[in-house]
């Protein structure tokens, strides 16, 4: 994505951001690197304000390119489809597909951008025309995506290393995520319901060493039981009591590994009387006895 030079005074836009990750290093540090080989950046940058900026390529790219417009205006066509851009907008433009865009010269855009290649990345150019049925759609100003970017391009900016490629592409799908989960990725306020849940699962880890009921569980929360297990269930995916088991468990591990204590007295701490029940429920969870989990651990008994 280069910026077109005719008119220009000087060369490019004033406070620019622009990485072009030579092509040797993406053959060898990229392509064939099964670790992010499916989807990984070629070309990444910023274009503040970013006046005359034109670009035509009548064949298409040969990658895939993310357009996120936070400020100004612009004209995106791609095949014979014109898409007016905002603050807000971003874009993704498929591999091959012949398209121009442009900035518009009395409100110039500023945006940030990235081509992309692998299978992986014309998965989520597709998932992308199928969810919003067009390449174009709106998120949010969000200070955790912006973030997020700045991190990505500034460990390109620090090398072309294995280490950095391969850390920079581990993380870039989240990126990418961000524009098609909005409702995942960013932090809107809670819901009643989400509040009590929270409430809850902090009442459950405070209580770990205790025997609670379903009943107990809803009256800390202040609703009916049959209504706070719909709500659990719908949000967890498991039953209150369910859920409050494998955090017992999860808790008993960390007891057989960093400690000396017997079953009975690590059953005793997470509520559980029954030492026989403990091994039998944490066998249930984990797969394996919890004498077995200890020694697989190195733990001492």
């Amino acid at each position: 994505m280069k910026s077109l030079r005719k008119n220009f005074k000087k060369d490019g836009f004033e406070g620019q951001r622009a990485i072009v990750i030579p092509r040797t290093i993406l053959q060898k540090f990229c392509i064939g690197n099964k670790l992010i080989n499916k989807c990984f950046i070629t070309d990444i940058g910023y274009y503040p304000k970013a006046s005359l900026h034109f670009r035509e390529r009548t064949h298409g790219a040969e990658q895939n390119i993310l357009i996120y417009c936070v400020d100004g205006k612009g004209t995106i066509k791609i095949n014979k489809a014109f898409h007016e851009i905002s603050s807000g907008d971003f874009i993704f433009i498929p591999r091959g597909q012949a398209h121009s865009y442009k900035t518009d010269p009395e409100n110039p855009w500023t945006i940030y951008w990235c081509h992309f290649k692998g299978e992986q990345a014309d998965e989520i150019i597709e998932l992308a025309a199928r969810k919003y049925g067009s390449p174009k759609s709106y998120v949010s100003f969000s200070d955790d995506r912006i973030n997020l970017f700045d991190s990505l391009y500034q460990t390109l900016e620090s090398g072309y290393g294995f280490d950095n490629l391969s850390y920079v592409n581990l993380r870039f799908p989240q990126f990418l995520s961000s524009f098609l989960f909005v409702d995942k990725f960013e932090q809107s306020p809670k819901t009643a319901s989400e509040d009590l849940i929270e409430l809850s699962f902090r009442y459950m880890q405070d209580n770990l060493d205790r025997i609670l009921t379903l009943e107990m569980i809803a009256e800390n929360v202040n609703i009916s039981a049959s209504h706070f297990s719909a709500i659990f269930k719908k949000r967890t995916g498991f039953p209150p009591i369910e859920y409050l088991n494998h955090l017992k468990i999860q808790k008993a591990c960390q007891f057989l590994q960093f400690t000396d204590l017997r079953i009975k007295e690590i059953a005793f701490k997470i509520g559980l009387e029954d030492q026989y029940y403990f091994s039998r429920l944490f066998n249930k969870v984990m797969g394996i006895s919890p004498t077995q989990y200890r020694e697989q651990r190195g733990a001492s008994k």
